[in-house]
């Protein structure tokens, strides 16, 4: 039996239980409050908000960096290892999805554990060509002194491809949602916001692990500051 399928015992009372811990939600409407602000101010405003740019794609590096170390230390539907599934459940999943069998899951779905790590792909390749980009107008990354010139054109022409990639991922993404919402009756948006799922799937009460959270975090822009700040630094 899927361990992760809805089962009568776990469905008893339907009472709320907390799914997603207090640090991933944070991550999540952060990064949304990041990217709105990196695309505003490297597309619409350019040359006023490029600096400004920057410094949301330092932030972005950074949550980008935590998510990833939270999906290995984090609590547990925040883990990789709960969410990312074998091909054959992945597709056993689409099927029962298709023939409009839905299978509840306390944490990501198959299909929403693959979102999740195409988004993260995704966005570290942004933020991460970004470090090198250059528009040769208003400014340039912090480390594209660092590499030649045909390196600079590359990691710039692979910042932008990853910018059509993400608003591709987005529009997706908010289909799902409107499908699981409308049509599956799942308040996901809901779940994010406060944490919590009726339990209709094998959820657990999870610690706030706010503690933990920010120890993570402030590795992460350690690490992120090290690389933005540090590394020219040394060149120099």
């Amino acid at each position: 039996m899927d361990e992760h399928a809805e089962t009568p015992r776990e469905a008893q009372g339907g009472q709320r239980v907390r799914v997603w811990d207090m640090p991933t939600r944070l991550f999540h409407w952060s990064l949304v409050a990041l990217v709105v602000a990196s695309y505003l101010t490297g597309e619409v405003w350019r040359g006023f908000g490029m600096q400004w740019h920057m410094y949301f794609g330092y932030a972005v590096l950074t949550l980008l960096v935590f998510r990833v170390a939270w999906g290995l230390v984090g609590t547990r539907h925040a883990r990789f290892a709960d969410f990312l599934h074998s091909p054959a459940r992945t597709w056993a999943y689409l099927g029962d999805l298709v023939r409009g069998r839905r299978r509840a899951f306390a944490g990501h779905n198959p299909l929403g554990g693959l979102s999740v790590l195409a988004f993260l792909a995704v966005l570290l390749a942004q933020a991460g060509s970004g470090l090198f980009a250059s528009d040769d107008i208003f400014v340039e990354g912090p480390l594209a002194g660092l590499v030649s010139g045909e390196a600079v054109d590359l990691m710039t022409s692979v910042h932008h491809v990853a910018f059509d990639l993400l608003v591709g991922l987005v529009v997706l993404h908010l289909l799902a949602v409107v499908f699981y919402e409308g049509v599956a009756g799942q308040r996901l948006v809901r779940a994010m916001i406060s944490g919590t799922k009726r339990a209709t799937a094998a959820a657990d009460n999870v610690p706030l692990a706010v503690g933990r959270g920010l120890a993570v975090l402030a590795v992460s822009a350690a690490l992120v500051s090290a690389l933005v700040w540090g590394l020219p630094a040394l060149k120099s």
